[in-house]
């Protein structure tokens, strides 16, 4: 798989292919893979998305985020990342994740 956007500050990766098999969430304690055949939908704006699945609801806040809701349309998302502390207090501009949660979907 070839990835553009390696190793962005923004918080989130995509391949230059579409239709990847699993979205990989990465947080300071834990790793996700969550199946992109579990996915149902996505909602949000510039400052806040939420993606559901089966089993888990994933929520970014930060800004700029159309471009990630851009990027999951065109099915090329991969990764998620959860900023380092000091990225997350720090002055960034333009696109970027600050906060990433994952937690199980209600039954």
């Amino acid at each position: 798989m070839n990835m553009g956007s390696a190793g962005s500050p923004r918080g989130w990766r995509v391949a230059l292919e579409p239709n990847q098999n699993a979205l990989e969430v990465v947080l300071t304690d834990r790793t996700y893979v969550l199946p992109w055949a579990q996915f149902l939908y996505a909602e949000g704006g510039d400052d806040e998305v939420r993606l559901v699945f089966a089993t888990h609801d994933v929520l970014a806040r930060g800004a700029g985020l159309h471009a990630l809701l851009a990027d999951l349309a065109e099915h090329r998302l991969v990764g998620l990342q959860e900023p380092t502390r000091a990225d997350r207090f720090g002055s960034s501009a333009g696109r970027y994740i600050r906060e990433l949660s994952v937690h199980k979907a209600a039954s």
